[in-house]
């Protein structure tokens, strides 16, 4: 059952957690207000959607979608607290059916109190299609304000009806400058953070806990609380590199990807494709991938070098890349690894020709030196008297009708005729790649 402050824990809560000691640190630090809050300025920033929203009192049921650590649970506060809502925190994984009747009850009767319920489900995506059914009636009649959690597409994995009744808002993982504000805050604040603990933070050791966290605000303050208990053992208490990389277990890799080492290594993966070597390329990926960078940005490289490096020799690989994208997208990571990995492998021992490409190149060079030429008139569509006493469509010969499908007359305007820019042959003999200049997949510039 909903419960007090005198109760015991259980799979749902009604009251923001009461800070302590124990309680850690990410949990002490979410914001009490929009203006404490940092990052997703497009849903909070001035006279947008969620600020309009929670000034005006106005609020309606939502699907909040983003990755860990991206601020869900935090805009769900406080869009009750903004409302004057009673705030009741529901758990996809410990929760069910029976638990959901039990707040259907306690929110009925805060109503004919006249305060609103606002139900948040973490996870909601845990729940199943007969589960989720459960909430469509208690949302329809305003029982109770929905407001679900969820990291996965909610298209796939939020029933059809529920997704009609609720706004779907897309957060984005927290910029760096954003990570670092909230670890900055946190080092400083005596009241909730560790503003007594003396702790000083180096600049290099900011930069790699931001670097570790990827985005994720939970991440960077549960990697920050365990350098400040180790600190708190050491001689000094400072913030460093090597302070951060033990408790983070982990060592961070010196890749900046808005730098020239994101290029360096991003080109070593697109050589190696293009080298056919499959131990290489992957290695250069998930070089990649363990620094952060999109898994998204790594499908799109592939997608770009299946149609210009593999082209012709076999079309299948543009499918395979794409089908990774699709599946990387659908899935995530770490899972998503696995189709990236299969698609640079494909890709790697695939056959290379780069005919289709440079035919491309050489058709926008006439396309911009020779400007818009006329379209031959047998090619022109007539479907006018007018149109065929001027000649549109005259001798033209219907391709179906002819032997082997090829007709006499030229498809080429007037001043390109000869002209040839695939000197390839179709995907079912021998394809015939050549050198050519670099493209921005090389260097992704």
């Amino acid at each position: 059952m909903a419960h007090d402050s005198r109760d015991q824990p259980s799979l749902f809560t009604t009251a923001e957690p009461a800070a302590s000691d124990d309680t850690p640190l990410a949990e002490r630090m979410r914001p009490r207000s929009l203006d404490e809050y940092i990052g997703q300025g497009h849903l909070v920033g001035h006279q947008r959607l969620l600020r309009e929203m929670i000034d005006g009192r106005r609020v309606h049921s939502l699907i909040l979608w983003g990755p860990p650590g991206s601020g869900k649970t935090s805009l769900a506060r406080l869009v009750a607290r903004g409302s004057d809502a009673r705030f009741v925190s529901f758990s996809a994984v410990l929760s069910g059916v029976k638990e959901l009747r039990v707040v259907v009850e306690a929110a009925r009767a805060e109503r004919r109190q006249g305060r609103r319920t606002i139900l948040f489900v973490d996870e909601i995506h845990r729940f199943n299609k007969a589960q989720q059914d459960a909430f469509l009636p208690h949302v329809e009649d305003g029982t109770i304000t929905l407001i679900g959690a969820t990291t996965e597409n909610p298209s796939f994995e939020i029933i059809a009806p529920l997704l009609s009744r609720a706004s779907v808002l897309v957060l984005e993982p927290l910029a760096a400058s954003d990570v670092r504000a909230i670890v900055e805050r946190a080092i400083g604040d005596a009241e909730r953070g560790l503003g007594t603990r003396g702790l000083v933070a180096e600049d290099a050791g900011l930069d790699t806990l931001v670097e570790l966290a990827h985005g994720d605000a939970r991440a960077a303050l549960n990697i920050l609380e365990s350098a400040a208990d180790l600190a708190a053992h050491r001689a000094t208490a400072i913030l460093t590199t090597a302070l951060v990389e033990e408790a983070a277990q982990h060592r961070a890799l010196r890749y900046d990807k808005a730098g020239d080492e994101h290029y360096n290594v991003t080109s070593a993966f697109i050589k190696s494709l293009r080298g056919s070597d499959p131990d290489a390329a992957l290695y250069w990926m998930l070089r990649m991938l363990e620094a952060g960078d999109d898994a998204l940005f790594v499908a799109r490289r592939m997608v770009i070098f299946a149609a210009e490096d593999v082209g012709m020799a076999d079309p299948q690989a543009l499918a395979v890349a794409v089908a990774a994208k699709q599946a990387v997208e659908f899935v995530g990571l770490p899972e998503g690894r696995i189709p990236l990995a299969e698609a640079a492998v494909y890709l790697a021992t695939a056959p290379k020709s780069n005919a289709a490409y440079k035919a491309m190149l050489a058709a926008a060079d006439d396309v911009r030196s020779h400007g818009a030429l006329p379209v031959p008139l047998h090619l022109r569509n007539a479907p006018t008297a007018l149109m065929r006493q001027l000649g549109y469509g005259r001798g033209y010969e219907y391709a179906h009708d002819r032997p082997q499908g090829r007709v006499g007359h030229t498809h080429l305007p007037e001043a390109l005729i000869g002209r040839t820019y695939y000197s390839g042959i179709t995907p079912n003999g021998d394809a015939q790649g050549e050198e050519r200049p670099p493209s921005d997949n090389d260097e992704d510039r």
